[in-house]
């Protein structure tokens, strides 16, 4: 990398860039009119930078002990990764991906044109549709001025660089008809040209001339910030989608196939294991779900385009507090319906989506919503389901109850009455505080936790770990109660699927009342779709 770029100009880069956009991120919101009038792109522009810069300051941080400063491609990759784990929005991740490109040409010793060249590169192929007179347009012409430079290695390829992406930003408008009609030129592009004009000061020591107003020569006024009347300003999706993912290559490729069929504006930026997904759909909780079958999403947000209207009027009064519950068998069902919740019915090996927990959420109809998605697998989908409904307007806690048990434990403390944070808490510590198991038949021969089982042979499950191999049911069922209860516990919590053996309920209730004082027992029928017995100890 050439001299005048060194580990010390990178981190006055980095300050420099977020000053810029901090002054500017409002007239960059306000010109935001593609690819959705959400006015958002200076700020996600301005906290995708503000990462980049908190990594860059932790290199430095960690080497203020030490004699030496840190190298210029260990800042360079730190200001990567931290625009990757911190990009919001679609110019936010896609700057993310030029920052990358720029730190992969940098280890490898290219200058300064060669890294802006990989980092064009880069970023285009990120997104699945590229479209002209967006920041991707503004970044090759930075690219192509730099190469044309002549001298790649000085400060003169920065300022050509610079003056390359004011000439491209200028001329957006004559490329996407969006922008000419709002009289503006590209958000995305505006913003890189601040960055690259902080690129050029932290190289030079001297600021180069701001470019021209953010309208056109038209002379138009300035748009306020958009505000869509519309999901989206063309009709289109109605939710951006963004997440973290650990996932490989392979994975990724298919992930982009997958969401590029949900919805347009699909980015995906990152590498070495590490992505961040960018997506607008209509089906949120569709695109993480195609996160979960890729590898392991996190940081999840989702917005939806339209907050402002909120969800769809419904003639019928909203009331309060629902409380939304995941359970199996309509025996369940109906308990937790009597208890007043709404339920949604998990079919065997076909766990719910979150498209059906969102739906069951409204059709709660309440401006509070307890989710109790009673199954460790559904993890990932519930909370996709709580951001999506919690970005249409509801106010939604999610308990992770991973047994029914622990669902029926947090139901019989809700009361609607209390204030909406003390529920959840008296809900949460109720199902926190119930410990779970249940019987399974065992299909295969396998390894276990509690040794090698034979198919046919009756596991008992505590908190999900196999802790008894037994032959018979009733003998298993004991065996797993006794252990349930051998740290304590005042309740004891039965339930009974439609193939436990006659008399199973009526036994384990006599056991109870027998071998342990002061322990209540309770039962109830789950239903067919239920495993034998689930048991749940509080």
């Amino acid at each position: 990398m050439p001299q005048s770029l060194d580990a010390s100009a990178v981190r006055a880069w980095c300050s420099l860039a977020l000053e810029a956009l901090g002054r500017e991120r409002e007239e960059i919101d306000a010109i935001n009119v593609y690819p959705v009038a959400d006015g958002d792109t200076g700020t996600n522009l301005y906290l995708t930078v503000e990462s980049a810069t908190q990594a860059v300051e932790a290199v430095f941080a960690a080497h203020e002990t030490g004699d030496s400063a840190p190298a210029v491609t260990d800042v360079i990759r730190a200001m990567a990764h931290g625009a990757l784990i911190g990009a919001r929005g679609n110019s936010g991740t896609i700057l993310a991906q030029l920052l990358r490109g720029m730190a992969e040409r940098t280890g490898g010793g290219d200058d300064l044109a060669g890294a802006l060249r990989r980092a064009a590169e880069l970023a285009r192929e990120a997104v699945a549709h590229p479209v002209e007179g967006t920041i991707l347009t503004v970044a090759r012409a930075a690219a192509d001025a730099a190469a044309g430079a002549s001298a790649s290695a000085s400060p003169d390829a920065v300022r050509a660089a610079y003056a390359g992406a004011c000439a491209a930003l200028e001329a957006t408008p004559g490329q996407l008809a969006v922008l000419d009609r709002a009289g503006v030129v590209d958000a995305g592009g505006r913003g890189l040209v601040t960055v690259l004009g902080a690129l050029v000061q932290a190289v030079s020591g001297e600021a180069p001339h701001a470019p021209g107003p953010a309208h056109t020569r038209t002379a138009r006024p300035v748009p306020q910030p958009a505000v869509a009347t519309e999901p989206c300003a063309d009709g289109g999706p109605a939710f951006e989608v963004i997440y973290l993912l650990e996932a490989d290559d392979e994975a990724v490729a298919h992930l982009r196939t997958r969401l590029d069929g949900l919805g347009d504006s699909l980015v995906v930026v990152g590498g070495d294991g590490l992505w961040n997904v960018h997506v607008h759909v209509d089906d949120a909780g569709a695109a993480v779900e195609a996160g979960v079958e890729a590898g392991r999403p996190y940081r999840i947000r989702i917005t939806h385009f339209d907050t402002a209207a909120g969800p769809d009027p419904d003639p019928r009064e909203q009331t309060q507090r629902a409380v939304v519950a995941v359970v199996q068998g309509e025996g369940l069902a109906d308990l937790c319906r009597q208890a007043g919740a709404t339920t949604v019915l998990a079919r065997p090996g076909e766990p719910p989506a979150s498209g059906e927990l969102v739906e069951a959420i409204r059709r709660a109809h309440a401006r509070e919503v307890v989710l109790l998605p009673n199954e460790t697998v559904l993890r990932h989908t519930a909370a996709a389901a709580a951001e999506q409904a919690r970005a249409e307007g509801v106010r939604v806690a999610l308990i992770p109850t991973r047994s029914a048990v622990q669902g029926i434990a947090a139901l019989a403390v809700h009361a609607p009455d209390r204030r909406f944070d003390e529920d959840v808490v008296a809900m949460t510590a109720a199902a926190g505080a119930t410990r779970y198991a249940e019987l399974a038949v065992a299909e295969r021969q396998s390894w276990t936790s509690a040794g090698v089982c034979q198919a046919g042979d009756v596991l008992g499950l505590i908190d999900g770990d196999v802790a008894v191999i037994g032959k018979d049911l009733t003998d298993t069922a004991l065996t797993l109660l006794d252990r349930m209860l051998s740290s304590g516990g005042e309740l004891v919590t039965l339930v009974l699927g439609r193939t436990a053996p006659e008399g199973l309920s009526a036994r384990l209730e006599s056991h109870v009342r027998e071998g342990y004082l002061a322990v209540d027992t309770v039962a109830y029928e789950g239903g067919d779709r239920v495993t034998p017995l689930l048991i749940g100890v509080e």
